[in-house]
C-alpha cells in the first residue's frame, strides 16, 4: 500500500485528490497539509511514502518544505505539482531532491501512474516540461549548484554506462533511453542504479546535473 501525504493551499483541491487517489487499491491518503509547515508537522504520524507537494503555498511553500524533508526523510518521494511559469520554484524543488515534477491539470490516471513510479524509486517528468526541466539543468550546472564525484569513481563506469549518463542529461525517460540504445527498461533502470551507486550520487536529478556539468550531456563522451 503507497501512503500518500497531499499539501495544497486550496481545499477543494485537496479533498478532491484524495477522493480520486483513494478509490485506487494500492493507494492511502494518510494526510493533508494546507503549507509546507503542515506537512512537517504531520509527517511522523502520517508516515507517507510519497507526498504531493503543491509549490507555491502561504508560509512556508512546496521548495522550502522539500529541502527540509529530503533532508530529515531522504525516502520520501516528493511528486511537486507545478505550472508553466514556475521556473524559480522547479529549480529549487530539483536541487532539493525532488522525484516527480507534474504540471497541474494532469489526469487523475497519470497522476496515480506518478506515483507508482516515483514510489517504486524512479523519477517522474511531465513531458511538456521536459524541455524545460533540462534548461533548468543547465542553469544549475552553470551556478553554484555543483555535484562533485571523484574522478575515481568514474573508472568503474562502462561504455554503456557512460551513454546512458549522457541521455539521462540530455533529459530522457527511462523509456527513451531504453528504445536509443536498444536496451529494454528494465535493463536502463539496473544500470541508472548501478551508475548512481558507483557516483555515489543520491538520484536521477544528481547524474542529470553533473552530466552537463562535466560535458557529457553534451556529447563529450559520446565515442567512449
Amino acid at each position: 500500500m503507497i501512503k500518500v501525504m497531499i499539501a495544497d493551499d486550496q481545499e477543494l483541491i485537496r479533498e478532491s485528490l484524495a477522493i480520486v487517489l483513494g478509490a485506487n487499491s494500492d493507494m492511502e491518503v494518510v494526510g493533508m497539509a494546507s503549507d509546507g509547515q503542515q506537512v512537517l508537522d504531520g509527517i511522523a504520524r502520517a508516515k507517507p511514502d510519497v507526498i504531493l507537494m503543491d509549490i507555491r503555498m502561504p508560509g512556508m511553500d512546496g521548495v522550502e518544505c522539500t529541502r527540509q524533508v529530503k533532508e530529515k526523510y531522504p525516502d520520501i518521494s516528493i511528486i511537486v505539482l507545478t505550472t508553466f511559469d514556475d521556473d524559480e520554484y522547479v529549480y529549487g524543488a530539483l536541487k532539493y531532491g525532488a522525484s516527480g515534477y507534474l504540471l497541474k491539470g494532469i489526469s487523475m490516471k497519470e497522476l496515480s501512474e506518478a506515483i507508482r513510479t516515483v514510489y517504486s524509486g524512479r523519477a517522474m517528468i511531465n513531458p511538456e516540461i521536459t524541455d524545460k526541466v533540462v534548461k533548468l539543468f543547465n542553469r544549475m550546472a552553470k551556478g553554484n549548484y555543483i555535484i562533485r564525484v571523484d574522478e575515481k569513481q568514474t573508472e568503474e563506469l562502462t561504455r554503456t554506462e557512460w551513454k546512458v549518463i549522457q541521455k539521462i542529461g540530455c533529459g530522457f525517460s527511462n523509456k527513451e533511453v531504453a528504445a536509443d540504445l536498444f536496451l529494454s527498461e528494465g535493463t536502463v533502470r539496473n544500470y541508472l542504479s548501478s551508475i548512481l551507486a558507483k557516483l555515489d550520487l543520491r538520484d536521477r536529478t544528481q547524474l542529470a546535473i553533473w552530466a552537463v556539468q562535466t560535458g557529457v550531456a553534451g556529447g563529450a563522451f559520446e565515442d567512449f
